[in-house]
């Protein structure tokens, strides 16, 4: 609906008599304009009253038109507070910015509205706006769109609730109807108004596909008990969770508001509601940009670096580890909070990962900074490249969500290749292993491994070992080049892990067998995408 007609006015007198404010008056009357709700505050009170006082003919009424400025015909003499009351802005006066919510605004000029709790009066005005824009350029954030979100107290629905209870009553009365679903909802006419606002104080455009977030949370603590009856009518709507500080969540309420009856609702919420004496507060403005996505692979040299830290019962067995060499460098670029790795398998303490390295992937969590040129990826690999001769990393890249999950696609039935040194307890000639290059597709059963038994459920896995390629060294040495199914454990297949392995190389060879040295040699995953150097 474009503009008020004669229904209108019962509803528009009803609720500015009650102490609701021209935003939401417009809701109620199903005003679907987003400019509208734009106009000032002072402009939009008195055209209300002067829609009012218009006893013109019917095509007379229709003066809230959306696109044109109020009908020349419109003038109003004082509004109802006096002049004083709102300054040149249309914003109100005597009424607290951010953190100022215990200001009482009872002596002020202009009421704060029974419905949104001022939610549409003051938050909507250019000084509130600022204050948001201030908070997000302090924070440093690189952004090309953003997507605003509010999060409102809950004891809000309940006093909609209330007031279209009162407004449905009034249309019945006048042989009309009026849905819920019907009413603009508060938070879509706040954003239809902040929007552009936001938009144009920060330079860049509102989407709601944009990864970075702009969030104002608000309160209103004299109003915080309104819900509570609603525990005691719909007891099975509010139960407590663990990460909630309170079961009033603003979902919570608005099941149970679906769920009883009207009048219950009447005998234990004012209907209209009561007009406040506080506003609410923006008790929080916070910034957050979507998680950013880096690949590449790794190279691990040493011998005696964790792949993530090694931590047992909260003492830390070696100083660093492959995911914090890697992810301190990339967090102190990208400005992030927090990050999440993951690789495509992972490698014991002690063995080498050659060849090509191993794919892996980190999330970066909300990055201030995100935009890199692909010359300041290669520099950002070299730093880390140069910080230790441990590790190395190769093709690091951005990446999307999407394409990590290619890294884990299939991951049982990749292949990886290893060499391995293996000693005997008796000793062996070249011809007493060279029957282990003639074995092909060899089948094993893998109990978890007693090693892993803490982390890892019991169970036994079926693995293949592709091929092998013995290579003798001295009676009591020889190195063994295998290709298997990714997932296989290596060191249990040389020496059996107490007949956990079956078969493995000491009973193929019939003799004891163990493991020295193991290097993983490549990891079959064609991902991510080779760069070139």
């Amino acid at each position: 609906m474009s503009s008020l007609t004669e229904k209108d006015r019962p509803i528009v007198q009803l609720l500015l008599n009650t102490g609701t404010c021209p935003r939401c008056i417009l809701r109620f009357c199903c005003v679907g304009s987003q400019m509208l709700y734009r106009h000032p505050y002072k402009e939009l009170m008195k055209d209300l009253k002067e829609f009012l006082k218009n006893n013109q003919e019917e095509e007379d009424t229709d003066c809230f038109d959306v696109v044109d400025p109020p009908c020349k015909r419109i003038r109003l003499e004082q509004t109802e507070e006096g002049p004083d009351a709102l300054n040149h802005n249309g914003a109100l006066q005597q009424i607290p910015l951010v953190n100022d919510g215990n200001t009482a605004v009872e002596n002020s000029a202009v009421k704060v509205c029974n419905v949104c709790l001022g939610i549409l009066q003051e938050f909507c005005e250019a000084d509130f706006v600022k204050k948001v824009c201030q908070k997000v350029n302090s924070a440093d954030y690189q952004f090309t769109s953003f997507v605003f979100s509010v999060s409102l107290p809950p004891q809000l629905s309940v006093r909609e609730r209330a007031a279209w209870l009162l407004v449905k009553q009034e249309m019945r009365n006048l042989g009309l109807s009026l849905a819920k679903d019907d009413i603009v909802q508060l938070k879509e006419a706040y954003k239809w108004i902040i929007h552009p606002q936001l938009s144009e104080e920060l330079g860049v455009p509102a989407d709601g596909k944009s990864l970075f977030e702009v969030s104002v949370v608000f309160a209103h603590p004299e109003t915080d008990e309104e819900c509570h009856f609603l525990a005691t009518a719909c007891p099975d709507c509010f139960k407590r969770a663990k990460n909630k500080q309170s079961v009033f969540t603003r979902m919570a309420v608005i099941k149970a508001l679906e769920k009883i009856k009207e009048d219950d609702f009447l005998k234990h919420f004012p209907c209209p509601p009561g007009s406040p004496k506080n506003l609410c507060v923006a008790v929080e403005i916070q910034c957050n940009n979507g998680a950013v996505f880096v690949a590449g692979r790794y190279n691990k040299y040493s011998r005696n670096l964790p792949q993530t830290p090694w931590i047992i019962d909260g003492e830390r067995k070696l100083e660093s580890s492959v995911e914090e060499l890697i992810s301190e460098h990339l967090m102190a670029e990208f400005k992030a909070d927090s990050f999440n790795f993951s690789s495509s398998g992972r490698e014991d303490v002690d063995v080498r990962t050659l060849g090509s390295g191993r794919p892996f992937a980190i999330e970066l969590v909300n990055p201030r900074r995100i935009h890199f040129t692909a010359e300041e990826m290669k520099r950002l690999q070299q730093t880390i490249n140069n910080s230790s001769d441990k590790i190395q990393v190769r093709d690091l890249q951005l990446v999307t969500r999407e394409a990590i999950g290619r890294m884990k696609e299939g991951e049982e039935e990749k292949t990886k290749t290893y060499s391995a040194l293996i000693w005997t307890d008796k000793a062996i000639q070249k011809e007493d292993i060279a029957f282990l290059d003639d074995i092909k597709e060899l089948k094993l059963d893998q109990k978890t491994p007693l090693r892993v038994l803490h982390r890892r459920p019991l169970a036994v896995r079926c693995r293949i070992i592709h091929t092998m390629k013995s290579e003798y060294i001295d009676e009591h040495h020889f190195r063994l080049h295998l290709k298997t199914q990714a997932g296989t454990y290596i060191k249990e297949f040389v020496h059996g892990d107490f007949g956990r392995t079956k078969p493995n190389i000491g009973s193929l060879l019939n003799r004891t067998a163990d493991i020295l040295e193991l290097d993983v040699e490549s990891v079959d995953v064609d991902w991510p995408p080779t760069l070139d150097d």
